[in-house]
């Protein structure tokens, strides 16, 4: 499974942040790793200079083998907490999407 990070020119991404997302976004989709072919994880600051408590926007893409891509995002002050708020949204969603693929399967 690919990993991708990326961040605005107003998000300091550092290595060690996409590091941190990384070993999370692995950690939480480990069950999934065989069905994933590319995680993409984008964080952006949606309110400038504001810092408000929903000022960072992070997005995260999974790429399930032969299916379309699932995504889901979240907001927060931070972008790693953003980040992690879009990863528990994703990690439902992958349950429902391959739960589903495999009922009609049986």
């Amino acid at each position: 499974m690919d990993f991708q990070f990326n961040s605005d020119s107003n998000i300091e991404g550092t290595s060690e942040m996409a590091d941190r997302v990384e070993m999370r976004v692995r950690e939480r989709l480990a069950r999934f790793e065989s069905r994933l072919t590319r995680i993409a994880v984008h964080v952006r600051d949606i309110d400038g200079d504001t810092d408000g408590p929903d000022g960072v926007e992070a997005s995260i893409e999974a790429r399930p083998a032969g299916a379309q891509p699932v995504a889901a995002s979240d907001r927060a002050g931070e972008p790693e907490a953003a980040a992690n708020g879009a990863l528990k949204k994703l990690v439902a969603r992958l349950d429902s999407e391959f739960g589903k693929t495999d009922r009609v399967r049986r």
